[in-house]
């Protein structure tokens, strides 16, 4: 780290553990017509660890529905349900947090509305980003875009393997402790890859959501996964 780097932060509030090792995001578009409710379901039961709902179009309403329905699939699994973007949709639904960008609510913001009880969880996608985090506020960071995708119509350019390694170094010089995933064309064939690149989880969507067996696509995934850790103990 040079003298021009701004030191490492002390978080603020005790953090709430995450497992981020399948991070399974759901969207009503990425589902194959199938109720969000049955996909998050199967994917927990393969193995997702956190489960994102995430959906760009739906109207308030639908939205903290759907939230509380899939809260309430989740109940008794240990899996945390968090909303993306929409911090008053989690918390009219009682989901258990919510994840941001960078153009979204200001972390700090999410976290006073939200509570310290609350799992707040950040987009970055720079080196920038990653020094400029709140990670006193912060549960867990994701990065990306690593790959190609076509689940997001705004993502950035793909970073590659390097980008996500030089990136996952720049949050380890700031905050050692919190938990890091990658997101953005991830598959169970490039997952190893991921995880040694630096991160200790993956977000996907349509690798889960849109497979024909979103039970048997995150069972596979999580194998992979824990494969990956295992070497550093970490599985």
């Amino acid at each position: 780290m040079s003298t021009t780097d701004p030191a490492p932060e002390a978080p603020s509030r005790l953090r709430r553990p995450v497992d981020i090792r399948v991070y399974c995001l759901v969207d009503p578009l990425q589902t194959r017509g199938r109720p969000l409710v049955d996909v998050a379901r199967a994917a927990v039961a393969g193995g997702a660890t956190l489960v994102q709902y995430r959906d760009k179009h739906g109207s308030t309403r639908d939205m903290i529905a759907n939230a509380r329905a899939l809260k309430q699939a989740l109940e008794g699994t240990g899996v945390p349900l968090v909303i993306n973007d929409r911090v008053d949709v989690a918390l009219a639904a009682g989901a258990d947090g919510t994840h941001v960008g960078q153009s979204d609510i200001a972390v700090r913001d999410a976290r006073r509305l939200l509570g310290p009880q609350a799992i707040v969880g950040l987009s970055i996608g720079s080196i920038a980003d990653a020094h400029a985090a709140a990670y006193g506020e912060l549960d867990y960071v994701c990065i990306g875009a690593v790959f190609q995708t076509l689940s997001k119509a705004d993502a950035e350019p793909p970073m590659g393997l390097g980008g996500l390694s030089r990136i996952a170094t720049a949050i380890r010089g700031r905050d050692d402790g919190v938990p890091v995933g990658a997101i953005a064309g991830i598959t169970q064939d490039n997952a190893a890859g991921v995880i040694g690149a630096g991160v200790g989880g993956v977000a996907v969507i349509s690798a889960i959501t849109a497979a024909p067996d979103p039970w048997m696509a995150a069972r596979a995934l999580r194998l992979a996964v824990d494969r990956a850790l295992a070497p550093a103990g970490a599985a």
